[in-house]
């Protein structure tokens, strides 16, 4: 049996993953707070900024690899393909209350992002 988090949890994570952004901010709460590798995110326009780009441009491919919860709590780990990294695993770690998602410790490797967006900036401007 699917437990109450991971039904709001996985639906959110296919949303995202294929490039439905608008469905996936409806599992967000308005008062959402994300702790990401950039820093904290709060609320769901600013989520919206962090995720969009990513999802909507560097995004290929998702494969879930695994997710647990329970009746607030749901944890999802996933592999992306995408642009600047052929694999980029992830987790997040979501808090559910009243149906939606509350509160996300997002967690991944920055490291292949920085350098292709460091690249895409020097390939911009013309200089190595």
């Amino acid at each position: 049996m699917t437990s109450t988090a991971l039904q709001i949890a996985l639906p959110y994570q296919r949303a995202w993953t294929g490039k439905d952004i608008d469905s996936a901010m409806e599992y967000l709460a308005a008062d959402v707070i994300c702790l990401a590798p950039s820093g904290r995110i709060d609320g769901v326009a600013a989520y919206r900024e962090f995720l969009a780009p990513f999802a909507e441009q560097l995004l290929i491919s998702s494969e879930l690899i695994a997710a647990f919860g329970d009746d607030s709590t749901a944890l999802i780990m996933y592999d992306t393909e995408t642009v600047p990294a052929a694999s980029a695993p992830a987790s997040e770690c979501l808090t559910v209350h009243d149906g939606k998602i509350v509160h996300n410790r997002f967690i991944f490797d920055r490291a292949p992002f920085i350098k292709f967006s460091r690249r895409t900036a020097t390939d911009s401007t013309g200089n190595d």
